[in-house]
């Protein structure tokens, strides 16, 4: 079974991985209390790596099975070339993390670096509170429609790109429409969406996590700008991965969430959407 993917412990492990960074791979050491409050097994770590390897943020020697029980992964790590060692309390099913894990050669890669830096800029909530909570189970079904369709690398890419077009519609919609969406992404609809499900956490995507934005885009009255302006600001605050475009972006963000809302919801959109993006809307 799938972990569930941790906004928080990502950032600890690329900050832990930047902070010991060097020219080249090189030496890192995690102890349990890097995690402490984020109730992390064995193979929540490993799964957490492997997915880091996997997508390119960083370049490991790295070996395990990311869904592996605790039992199975002694087999699957070579101890003595990763240099792991791992606790011998085996009593639980997926038993605690080990108390330390050591592995000899890693290091950011570019995109892992651009993804600590956002993540800098605004931390995981869970750091501040101390209650770790998954972000794959919470969005994984539309993040994956907005990723395969803008051609992104993966769900964090898709989730960052998403609260970028979701911020710059916002600003150019009175709070009333904005809260109908907001309310439509949070409960269970009756109307013609394909997507009859409860969408408690999509809603979370639509309000923004920076708290002065939040801010301002409720006590200041609706923008007025052009569709060229709504693309420049997709591809300059998003940070656009290689092999996507703006508009890519758009229309993926714009087709998953349409599956969300009602037809009223849709035609209220509309109206507030300039030019060439009200046409993207409509046709997404």
């Amino acid at each position: 079974m799938p972990i569930a993917l941790k906004d928080d412990v990502m950032y600890i492990l690329l900050k832990k991985i930047h902070q010991e960074d060097s020219n080249g791979k090189h030496s890192v050491d995690f102890n349990s209390t890097d995690f402490t409050g984020r109730n992390l097994t064995i193979s929540d770590f490993i799964g957490h790596l492997d997915y880091l390897n996997q997508k390119q943020y960083i370049d490991a020697d790295f070996s395990g099975n990311a869904y592996a029980n605790q039992e199975d992964v002694p087999d699957l790590i070579d101890e003595e070339e990763i240099d792991f060692r791992v606790a011998n309390s085996f009593g639980a099913p997926d038993g605690p993390l080990p108390h330390l894990i050591k592995f000899k050669r890693a290091q950011l890669t570019d995109k892992g670096k651009k993804m600590l830096e956002r993540m800098e800029e605004n931390p995981p909530k869970a750091l501040k509170t101390g209650a770790s909570s998954p972000i794959i189970d919470k969005y994984t079904p539309f993040l994956e429609k907005v990723a395969l369709k803008a051609e992104l690398p993966d769900i964090f890419d898709a989730r960052d790109l998403t609260n970028v077009v979701y911020r710059t519609m916002r600003d150019l919609m009175p709070n009333e429409t904005s809260k109908t969406v907001e309310s439509e992404l949070h409960d269970e609809i009756e109307d013609d969406a394909k997507n009859k499900r409860l969408q408690d956490e999509i809603s979370d995507l639509w309000q923004d996590d920076n708290p002065i934005v939040a801010w301002l885009s409720k006590v200041r009255p609706a923008l007025n700008f052009d569709a060229d302006t709504f693309i420049f600001r997709i591809e300059k605050e998003g940070g656009l991965p290689r092999g996507t475009t703006g508009e890519k972006v758009i229309n993926a963000v714009f087709s998953a969430t349409k599956e969300e809302l009602s037809g009223d919801t849709k035609q209220q959109v509309s109206k507030f959407l300039p030019g060439k993006i009200k046409d993207m809307w409509e046709a997404a």
